[in-house]
């Protein structure tokens, strides 16, 4: 019996790292009749007679997982966002860095295409990097095409177990390339009339970065809030979550409450405002979605 780290799937094989080698293992069929499925990032224990016959016997508890993409155990999630093709969106942003919050992982943003940033979009990519790193997110502005600020990008991946994250066109696979050119990944080029990227990324696996694992994703595939629930949301915000302990009443919305400190704080400046209405926006979609059964 073994122990290790599922850092691949792939058509129904997990393959597992122990050591410095890599097991090629199915599950047992325990984990179908339990509905359980092995994620990358799993620990797990083994048994092997070779590096290609190997069977998965049980699984460690997770300490967050992710649907879609599907692996567990997540240090930190990297947000990329793009300044153009497709557009700078603080809205879709404020979707990624809610559904990252509510799983318990850290959020990172990393801002791309820097060399694209026209004079209008100084501003405006510079209000909104002051915002994010007020609450407290690491912001990081870089252009693989121009080299600029591609050493620090790196540092954050040492010894962590990272995901990234982003709409499809942001330049993801590019990143990975270029932080480590083994790769090779397929970048996928924007479609210049829909403005979105190619899905390109076809299965989940764990690289090597810099002491770290990297997972290069498909973006998440649904950025819908259907685990969430309405009480949550509050706490997915940490400034809102903040300001929160000194509203009048337990339980505040922060919506039409008398004495809500939240809205005195976006009042005063101390919660932005876009942050605010993509609050409300988001806690209106979850009060109207529909039940599943």
């Amino acid at each position: 019996m073994a122990e290790g780290r599922i850092v691949k799937a792939l058509s129904g094989f997990y393959y597992v790292k122990s050591g410095e080698e890599i097991y090629q293992c199915r599950g047992r069929g325990v984990f179908r009749k339990q509905k359980i499925t092995p994620l990358v990032g799993d620990f797990v224990t083994f048994e092997s007679t070779n590096l290609d016959e190997g069977f998965i016997t049980d699984i460690k508890p997770r300490k967050n997982e992710l649907i879609r993409p599907p692996i567990a155990n997540i240090d930190q999630a990297i947000i990329v966002t793009s300044v153009v093709l497709p557009d700078f969106s603080p809205l879709l942003l404020d979707r990624f860095l809610v559904l990252i919050e509510s799983k318990d992982i850290e959020p990172i943003i990393f801002i791309s295409k820097m060399d694209a940033l026209s004079e209008t979009m100084i501003e405006k990519i510079d209000y909104y990097r002051k915002v994010y790193e007020k609450i407290g997110y690491p912001v990081e502005l870089y252009s693989v095409k121009d080299n600029m600020n591609m050493e620090p990008l790196s540092r954050y991946l040492a010894n962590n177990v990272s995901v990234i994250a982003g709409q499809s066109g942001v330049g993801k696979s590019s990143l990975l390339n270029k932080l480590k050119p083994s790769l090779v990944l397929e970048t996928g080029e924007v479609s210049e009339s829909l403005g979105r990227g190619k899905h390109t990324t076809r299965h989940v696996e764990l690289v090597e970065i810099n002491n770290g694992l990297v997972a290069d994703t498909p973006g998440f595939s649904s950025l819908d809030f259907d685990n969430i629930q309405l009480e949550e949301l509050g706490n997915c915000f940490p400034e809102i979550a903040m300001h929160s302990t000194s509203c009048k009443f337990r339980g505040c919305n922060h919506i039409k409450e008398p004495k809500c400190a939240v809205k005195q704080a976006v009042e005063a400046g101390d919660i932005a405002s876009s942050r605010y209405d993509h609050y409300l926006r988001f806690y209106e979609e979850i009060q109207t979605r529909k039940p599943r059964y």
